[in-house]
């Protein structure tokens, strides 16, 4: 079985998210769709939220799980037995810092990152713009999966 996680605090979860999710499903048996826990940063919506929204979003998709965690991506992808773990990318700037975790990732643990573009369409998708379009009460659901 082939399986990997997609990390990311998904504050919130964005139909680019989605869109790689769903791309991941083409390639991947199961997805771990993993919410990192940053005590550094303050989200918007609370764990719990993310959780329920993303688990409404893959009601009845048995190959996807959702959990969260406060550790290495790694160390979590080894407790599910993932040997991928699953990354979007929307630009240069993502692609750059992406690559730099994934070589580090690879050289300590063996684990290969799997990069996804993001359709052009969704590229501009970002959970830190969405957040402040919500701040300035604009309403976002064109930008979440229904």
């Amino acid at each position: 079985m082939r399986t990997a996680i997609f990390p990311g605090t998904f504050d919130p979860f964005t139909k680019g998210h989605a869109d790689i999710v769903s791309r991941g499903l083409e390639m991947f048996d199961k997805i771990i769709i993993a919410i990192g826990v940053n005590e550094q940063k303050v989200p918007y919506q609370s764990l719990d939220d993310r959780i329920a929204a993303i688990r409404k979003v893959y009601a009845g998709e048995k190959r996807i799980d959702v959990c969260t965690y406060n550790c290495l991506t790694t160390d979590l992808a080894r407790q599910y037995g993932a040997e991928f773990i699953l990354r979007g990318v929307r630009d240069i700037k993502d692609f750059e810092y992406e690559r730099n975790i994934a070589d580090i990732n690879h050289q300590l643990t063996g684990i290969e990152t799997v990069v996804l573009f993001s359709r052009p369409q969704l590229a501009a998708i970002s959970s830190s713009l969405v957040r402040e379009l919500q701040h300035f009460g604009k309403d976002i659901t064109e930008f979440l999966p229904e």
